[in-house]
């Protein structure tokens, strides 16, 4: 009887240590998941792993044909879609060292009009094979050579007439007769025009690094030394005869052209220095310079100077073919 009396005492006293064993665990496990719970909202949202982008080149095979022949002269492999027709030219070379970059010209199609070297292959390709025709455009010379022979000519040939050399005029008559002030007045004036033509066009004007026919090179150096041969021909002739209002002509038409020149050049300096708002250019504004005020009247003052300009050399030397020429 006390044997089975002792044994369910040690019973209760197992089963109380094992309920307050299973209680301290839980309140451990709260403890726990508690704590877990606060961590997991400290550290925030869950952010998903970045996918890894794989960027795809696409390639371009572009057949060129001769535009006259239409025979195919190439083909070029592995032109990227950012390749522009400037590459495709290089390209173009290296494949056949005879076609010239400056003097290759390329077409969608025969008769089509010439591709600018800024475009870029993705923007004319319709699927992965780009077909050009290439025609030779002749001997090419740079614009920078055109404008620096076109405005050097007029400034030395009107020189050559200012100085009435024998073979242009007549000696004997040259040395009689002197030459009245406008003579001086009116070549130290076609001087500074072209002298500003010629450093604009070095150190303010952006010319094109692309070339142009050999023809219109001839061309334009013709318009600009015979124009100017006739105009010189006739101011520094020995039987010039001077502006029929005298020195107030003179003075007037000569101050409106220096006035018309400089606004010219300003005009010019503004103009290869847009503003710029953003990613977008935008055109010129009148500012605290007099001469951009012409802005608020023409959208191209330089044009309006410049005939001007011409306009006041007329009236000044009171002859024909310097007005013709504005």
């Amino acid at each position: 009887m006390f044997k089975r009396h002792k044994s369910l005492a040690s019973e209760r006293k197992r089963a109380l240590l094992s309920q307050r064993a299973t209680r301290f665990i839980l309140k451990d496990d709260m403890r726990n998941f508690h704590f877990l719970s606060k961590l997991v909202l400290s550290a925030g949202p869950l952010r998903p792993t970045p996918a890894v982008k794989h960027s795809k080149t696409t390639h371009f095979e572009i057949e060129i044909f001769d535009a006259q022949t239409r025979k195919q002269i190439c083909i070029l492999d592995k032109v990227t879609q950012s390749s522009t027709i400037h590459d495709v030219k290089q390209k173009f070379h290296k494949a056949c060292p005879k076609w010239y970059p400056s003097r290759v010209g390329l077409q969608l199609e025969c008769g089509g009009p010439f591709l600018k070297d800024y475009i870029t292959i993705q923007s004319i390709a319709a699927s992965s094979i780009v077909t050009l025709y290439a025609t030779d455009l002749g001997q090419q010379v740079s614009w920078t050579t055109v404008f620096l022979a076109e405005y050097t000519g007029p400034l030395l040939i009107y020189l050559l007439f200012y100085l009435r050399i024998p073979c242009i005029y007549d000696g004997k008559e040259s040395a009689r007769r002197l030459r009245h002030p406008v003579v001086h007045l009116a070549c130290f004036c076609h001087c500074i025009h072209y002298i500003r033509y010629l450093l604009e066009t070095l150190f303010v004007h952006k010319v094109s690094a692309g070339h142009t026919p050999l023809k219109n090179l001839i061309m334009s150096c013709a318009f600009y030394w015979g124009f100017t041969s006739w105009i010189a021909y006739y101011i520094n002739h020995p039987l010039y005869t001077p502006p029929s209002f005298g020195n107030r002509q003179i003075t007037v038409s000569a101050i409106n052209f220096l006035i018309c020149e400089a606004g010219n050049h300003f005009i010019n300096v503004m103009l290869s220095h847009p503003n710029h708002t953003g990613n977008n250019a935008c055109f010129p504004s009148p500012n605290y310079n007099p001469f951009t005020w012409m802005f608020f009247l023409v959208s191209c003052p330089n044009y309006t100077y410049e005939i001007g300009s011409w306009i006041s050399f007329t009236v000044m030397t009171q002859t024909l073919p310097g007005g013709l020429t504005a």
